[in-house]
């Protein structure tokens, strides 16, 4: 299978070419040229899969230009590292269904593509006989999913920014105590978005991107959402082997990338019925949804830091297929958005946007609530990234339908705001035992790319 660029300006390249670049040459994001069509046989045929057969079954129709044995060992080692032999289990919990995303070495769902995405990596510099270092920016999960998915492999730096002092304590010290020769924080004086302005500025500087042979783990690598399209094939067989019909997924999502993993799984064919975005108050992608407004405005700090974000990258990947797969019509789109702010859009856009998403917006009271009563009526702590995606799911979701949330993190991630709500402070899996007392190393530096560049030059020296 070939990919492409949504802006238009490259020639098709295959999948181990589009895992290197992460971020086309253009400054567009990689799209596979055609989404492959699972029939109803090849869904009966997969339900009863096992996640490791199943991830190798979805994979091998993007990842062509892999060996499947090579693919197969490189899921199978991907998983190795994960607390649940389901990886990606499903519960029932009061009245709604959640797919526990969080049972990866950092406990959060970023894990369940980047462990797959640092063994792609090593197999691929391997295979070429190549190093790279490898350049992110984070809200709080990517970031410490990204640095265990690398840290002490081969040909490999990686170099992550953070907010400076706007992620949890617990996201923090997981990526600060991490202290392999490759592996580089660097703390940035600003907002989440600031960090993702830099990292993109530097990725599009091609003499420096080529010298330096950056590489991209967040989800503009289109490796990463590749990994993410399984759990939703494997949480709607499970549900569907519970009883659920009418399937809707609500999505605690800020970056659009999660939920554009599902949007691909409903392309290929997954009778999803609805995709339900669920924003906190950094609510941008709800606005465009629900009134067709997509115009920035400041980041407001929450209980959710990992999404308090206002420009989605992964919504260009999106905006490709709403724009007819027009190249052109995306890049008058972005062009105007960085004079002005916002987006237009058209009345008959907007309509097909509201077919296939609905969104909800969840400020920081509704999701205390949410977590404090779904803890009173059945037991369970619910992270406050996943209690938005599940206020969401009981506000929005129609009779008849059967609400599926996406368990994003581990409760004990986010246990100040989990003890505020229930009085109760979650405990700490094994994976966090005495974290609080490791040694730590990060750099601190201004919301500067020069700052950056000339950092990264330090290092990779």
């Amino acid at each position: 299978m070939k990919y492409i660029s949504t802006r238009g300006g490259i020639s098709p390249i295959g999948f181990k070419d589009a895992v290197m670049m992460g971020l086309a040459t253009d400054g567009g994001l990689l799209l596979p040229e055609s989404i492959p069509s699972v029939d109803q046989q090849t869904l009966d045929a997969w339900q009863g899969l096992p996640y490791r057969e199943l991830a190798f079954r979805v994979m091998s129709l993007f990842a062509t230009d892999i060996p499947e044995d090579d693919l197969q060992s490189l899921i199978n080692r991907s998983y190795d590292s994960f607390a649940n032999k389901e990886i990606t289990p499903v519960v029932r919990q009061n009245g709604v269904y959640i797919a526990e995303l969080f049972h990866g070495p950092t406990l959060a769902f970023k894990d369940v593509a980047l462990q797959f995405l640092g063994n792609l990596f090593e197999y691929l510099l391997k295979e070429r006989g190549e190093r790279m270092n490898i350049v992110g920016a984070t809200s709080g999960d990517t970031g410490s999913a990204a640095i265990y998915g690398v840290r002490g492999k081969e040909n490999i730096h990686i170099f992550i920014l953070h907010p400076h002092l706007k992620t949890s304590p617990i996201q923090e010290l997981q990526m600060t105590t991490v202290l392999d020769t490759n592996v580089h924080n660097i703390a940035v004086k600003g907002t989440f978005d600031d960090c993702q302005n830099i990292v993109k500025a530097l990725f599009n500087d091609l003499p420096f991107k080529e010298k330096y042979a950056l590489g991209a783990v967040n989800s503009i690598n289109w490796a990463r959402v590749l990994a993410q399209v399984v759990y939703y094939f494997y949480a709607w067989f499970r549900v569907r082997e519970m009883g659920g019909a009418d399937i809707v997924f609500s999505v605690p999502t800020g970056n659009f990338g999660d939920i554009f993993a599902g949007y691909v799984a409903k392309r290929m064919g997954l009778p999803i019925k609805r995709l339900l975005l669920a924003t906190n108050e950094n609510n941008i992608l709800t606005r465009f949804i629900n009134d067709g407004d997509y115009s920035t405005g400041e980041v407001v700090p929450t209980l959710s830091p990992s999404m308090d974000i206002q420009v989605a990258s992964n919504f260009e990947r999106y905006l490709f297929y709403l724009f007819d797969e027009d190249p052109a019509r995306l890049r008058d789109a972005f062009a105007r958005f960085a004079r002005t702010g916002k987006m237009e859009f058209t009345p008959a856009e907007l309509a097909r946007v509201r077919e296939e998403f609905g969104s909800r917006s969840v400020n920081t009271a509704e999701t205390l609530e949410t977590i404090t009563a779904f803890h009173k009526h059945s037991g369970y702590l619910l992270d406050p990234h996943t209690a938005v995606g599940v206020h969401a799911a009981l506000n929005c979701v129609a009779g008849g339908e059967t609400p599926v949330c996406l368990a994003t993190a581990h409760p004990a991630k986010f246990g100040d705001a989990v003890q505020q709500a229930t009085g109760i402070a979650p405990p700490f899996p094994p994976a966090l035992a005495g974290i609080e007392k490791l040694p730590t190393r990060c750099a601190v530096l201004e919301a500067d790319g020069t700052a950056v560049k000339m950092f990264i030059e330090e290092k990779a020296r």
